[in-house]
């Protein structure tokens, strides 16, 4: 029901542009028409209607193209985020940190989302090594599916005493949230470990064996989950996370197999492309595939990527529009 609803939003939507499409050429033909009078007065008010009528048109064409657009399956899901410190160390730590905050205030910013941690893993001076998080919400995974990538920062790192601006990188991936009809994965094919946890937690967390790994012998990923009370809830979070990497896996194959790859990472969000750049002397901000700056770094570190990501949106509806509506 739910599928079949957004469904029928989607084709509403394109049958009202259409409708009004064909009213106002129903207009313009009028128009045009009247504007070949002989009456001067009507005649210049028809031409001033006319290029009203054009302008008007050529906006409601503009609208209606991205949404005959094949529909993405995945676009509705909600959305696995898993941020992980790169290159640069502690540094990388720290930004890492950065990301994870300015994603958690553009989702509390985002009316309808909600947001769960999966896993979180602590480093030095207040960094983080790696955060999976869950974002749930109406199109979470079509809305934060560009972010992933290399994400670069250049600043002067708190640990760095002569002031040198130093780069450091930290690595974004967002997957679609798996579900069970997705794939199966049998239980012949997971090797799943137990053992005790690490690092800070209640009194049960260091105690007993609660910690699992699971292992996906024909692909080698391996899902590491800790931060539950029970082994039970460790393991159901290990599986969410597992099922949607090897959803990921399924569908970059997929990808990979069309004819016709494109050039851009925009739609693809191959995680080994440096995709953002975050300059602080210069208070800046690129996004190096489709070359959009903006000098607004504090805002875009509080999380408000809206310029950034409806700015990507539209390169990937452009981009699919010239692929012939996304092969």
């Amino acid at each position: 029901m739910a599928s079949l609803g957004r469904e029928h939003q989607r084709l509403g939507q394109i049958s009202e542009r259409a409708r009004l499409l064909e009213k106002m050429d129903t207009e313009l033909a009028e128009s045009r028409e009247l504007a070949s009078l002989d009456d001067a007065e009507m005649a210049a008010e028809a031409e001033r209607e006319v290029e009203r009528l054009e302008a008007a048109i050529a906006q409601a064409e503009l609208e209606l193209k991205p949404l005959l657009l094949p529909p993405d399956p995945l676009h509705d899901r909600n959305a696995i985020v898993e941020i992980r410190a790169g290159t640069g160390g502690d540094e990388a730590a720290l930004f890492a940190a950065d990301l994870l905050r300015m994603y958690t205030r553009y989702i509390e910013r985002h009316g309808g989302w909600r947001i769960e941690t999966i896993s979180h893993s602590d480093a030095a001076l207040g960094g983080i090594k790696e955060a999976i998080f869950k974002v749930s919400g109406a199109a979470a995974f079509g809305e934060l599916r560009f972010e992933s990538g290399v994400h670069r920062v250049q600043r002067v790192p708190a640990t760095e005493a002569q002031g040198r601006i130093h780069t450091s990188a930290a690595t974004v991936a967002v997957l679609p949230e798996a579900e069970e009809i997705d794939l199966k994965i049998e239980d012949k094919d997971l090797r799943i470990d137990v053992f005790r946890s690490s690092g800070p937690g209640g009194q049960s967390v260091n105690t007993t064996d609660s910690a699992v790994r699971i292992t996906h012998l024909p692909s080698g990923l391996v899902v590491s989950q800790q931060d539950q009370k029970s082994q039970l809830q460790n393991k159901l979070k290990a599986m969410e996370v597992l099922r949607s990497r090897l959803l990921d896996l399924k569908v970059a194959e997929q990808e990979a197999e069309r004819s016709r790859m494109r050039k851009s990472q925009v739609s693809t969000g191959d995680r080994s492309a440096k995709i953002r750049t975050y300059n602080y002397p210069q208070s800046r901000v690129t996004d190096h595939r489709i070359g959009f700056t903006t000098h607004d770094l504090d805002g875009v570190m509080d999380g408000k990527l809206d310029a950034l990501m409806d700015a990507l949106r539209v390169a990937d509806v452009e981009e699919k529009l010239q692929d012939g509506g996304g092969g």
